[in-house]
């Protein structure tokens, strides 16, 4: 029996999360064009009948301007140690830069594997500068995938599972995910707000199931200013009322979501209000 963890790691908005839900086969993180859209760590679990690797996504690394985004790197810079392998992830459709080289510098390069993401959307004479670019690191290893359409991603895991150490089963065959029920759901709001919101907005959204008894869900919406509120629910609630559709078509049957809104004054930039948002 093989078995570890492996972190990925990158800045904001290169394809970490779509990475692990194609690389597990589900949906184990929302996913969205606005960056730092993941905001802590979130593990999917593959599972064969020798094999088991743990993957740990993590939010984008960035420059903090508030007590969140202090949190949120925090929680990235926390996965990397402890793991048997960290895949540093890069898109492709964007220059090697100094934000790359800054997560790179705070890596082991001898247990990390460059992943060229985004290979999809990508010119080839990007995907070869990066590889160039990015060679200079002396990684383990170095993959061009596409999370998109799945193209590499076979080859990068059967790469990782060659690398994982000889372990025990960490959870159980049938778990893909450990992210809590509760959790998945506000997180399935908080997407389907990231899709329906614009501007700053979707960084000033916080998400939290306050009730569970099944098949009824109570989900608060937690914005900054009341000026935000009304943005969120839309003329005549038709904005919530997406939100509820889209996030029900994800759950089973039978499933009944109220969806409430609430002002907590600039709660992003107060440590303990983002501790207590589980953040």
């Amino acid at each position: 029996m093989r078995s570890g963890f492996v972190t990925l790691v990158g800045r904001p908005n290169v394809g970490k999360s779509t990475l692990v839900n194609a690389i597990c086969g589900k949906k184990i993180s929302i996913v969205s064009d606005k960056p730092q859209t993941t905001r802590r760590q979130v593990r999917g679990v593959l599972t064969r009948p020798d094999s088991q690797i743990v993957f740990v996504d993590t939010p984008g690394l960035h420059k903090p301007v508030s007590a969140l985004g202090d949190r949120v790197n925090a929680a990235a810079l926390e996965s990397i140690s402890d793991v048997d392998v960290a895949c540093l992830v890069l898109d492709a459709t964007m220059p090697f830069g100094s934000g790359d080289k800054w997560v790179a510098d705070r890596l082991d390069l001898s247990k990390t594997i460059v992943v060229v993401n985004k290979t999809d959307v990508a010119s080839k004479k990007q995907v070869v500068n990066h590889l160039i670019a990015s060679s200079g690191l002396d990684a383990l290893a170095y993959f061009p995938v596409s999370a998109k359409s799945g193209h590499g991603v076979a080859e990068l895991v059967a790469h990782i599972l060659e690398r994982m150490p000889e372990g025990p089963m960490y959870y159980p065959d049938d778990v893909v995910s450990d992210l809590p029920e509760a959790d998945f759901v506000a997180e399935l709001v908080r997407e389907q707000l990231l899709a329906a919101t614009h501007d700053e907005l979707p960084y000033s959204i916080a998400t939290v199931v306050t009730e569970w008894e099944w098949p009824r869900i109570r989900c608060e919406i937690i914005v900054e200013r009341e000026s935000q509120k009304g943005m969120v629910i839309g003329k005549g609630g038709a904005v919530l009322k997406m939100v509820g559709t889209a996030v029900r078509q994800q759950l089973p049957p039978g499933v009944f979501i109220e969806l409430h809104v609430k002002v907590d004054k600039d709660w992003q930039r107060k440590p303990d209000r983002v501790q207590r948002l589980g953040y």
